[in-house]
């Protein structure tokens, strides 16, 4: 019997530095109601620059191992899903695992933008149902601030930047991911885009003339295709593990526009004491907006053991999707990890493969010299 993908494990992060749309009244030409009246959103958060995709991860990954009750080195996969990743490559992931010391995962970034989490969730769970991996770790981080356009009010107000994980492990007992559905339409692929830094449209100074590295929207579409693309990937989600919508606790959509989110669940006919919605304090966070939302409702305790869950996203390529779960929380045991204790040594361990790799290079450059 295959094992099933339980979430055992869950943390979020976000910046220190919040932007109010009174802020943003001081740079644009917007104003709060304007901003709420459309969107919802109040209020987001602003990476500095010590602040980055690694760092809102690696702060989110150790408080979900922690609640896990899992040491680093325990993992086999982790995979985050990024639309702003610190480089094209290496992959995020691969700093992420470096810098927890997960010395036995395999590690790589997912590009299915603001879907990105529920996209990785599917891959991290049928890894575990088919025995590739026992414990994995899902991360979802942004710092979409630092590809938006200040001048323009239809973007700059939407984002935030953050990051929220989840630790999935193997267990006999029947629960945890039930089902998912992924989903995509590349036709619809020029309605969300950021054009620049790919090989397409590399940095050159007429890019950045250009604008290029900037996210571009069109609103309109992009709302018209998530109001009917939600509903339906939850639908697909529900009936793939055989239940049916009124078996469902919680709905904790992708946190993009609280209309957006109102007319989805108007259409499943769910009431919204039903969904959970935080972006009023976060803005959009892309594939951290549904970790993060999670981690606040488990907090508040919206969230309980036991209760059935959706987690529903779309983003641009264009991405949809929707995963269904049985809510567990950590395994028994009383086992205490303390994650913030391997620092000094996975800095330690890093320095010294570091080091190693010198050596060796240096030896075998001698044994094969260069032609």
């Amino acid at each position: 019997m295959s094992p099933y993908a339980h979430i055992t494990g869950w943390g979020m992060a976000v910046p220190k530095r919040v932007m109010t749309n009174d802020d943003l009244a001081k740079i644009v030409d917007t104003n709060d109601e304007w901003v709420r009246s459309r969107t919802g959103i109040g209020e987001r958060h602003i990476a500095s620059d010590e602040e980055s995709s690694a760092t809102l991860g690696f702060d989110a990954s150790i408080k979900a191992l922690q609640v896990a009750r899992l040491k680093p080195d325990e993992l086999d996969l982790i995979i985050v899903a990024t639309s702003s990743p610190e480089h094209i490559f290496p992959a995020t992931a691969c700093i992420i695992q470096d810098r927890l010391g997960a010395n036995k995962a395999g590690a790589f970034d997912l590009l299915a933008a603001c879907t990105g989490f529920i996209y990785a969730l599917n891959i991290a769970t049928q890894s575990i149902r088919v025995g590739a991996a026992r414990n994995a770790l899902v991360v979802g981080a942004e710092t979409l601030s630092r590809f938006v356009d200040w001048k323009d009010r239809n973007t700059c107000v939407l984002f935030g930047d953050g990051a929220g994980a989840f630790v999935l492990q193997a267990g006999e007992q029947e629960g945890g991911v039930l089902s998912s559905v992924m989903r995509s339409d590349g036709s619809g692929g020029d309605l969300l885009s950021l054009p620049g830094g790919g090989s397409k449209h590399p940095a050159t100074v007429e890019s950045v003339r250009e604008g290029l590295h900037f996210i571009r929207m069109n609103g309109r579409e992009v709302f018209r295709f998530a109001t009917r693309v939600m509903a339906q990937a939850t639908q697909d989600a529900v009936e793939k593990a055989q239940l049916k919508i009124e078996d469902i606790q919680l709905v904790i959509p992708h946190q993009a526009n609280e209309r957006i989110i109102e007319t989805a669940m108007r259409n499943l006919k769910i009431p919204m004491d039903r969904c959970v919605v935080n972006l009023e304090h976060y803005g959009n966070t892309s594939t951290a907006s549904i970790p993060i939302a999670v981690c606040e409702a488990v907090g508040d305790g919206r969230l309980k053991p036991g209760h059935r869950v959706v987690f529903v996203g779309f983003g641009a390529g264009l991405t949809w999707g929707a995963a269904v779960a049985v809510w567990n929380g950590p395994t028994d045991g009383v086992r205490e990890v303390l994650p913030y204790s391997y620092r000094l040594y996975t800095r330690l361990r890093s320095l010294a493969r570091r080091i190693l790799r010198r050596i060796e290079a240096f030896i075998w450059g001698r044994r094969y010299p260069s032609v």
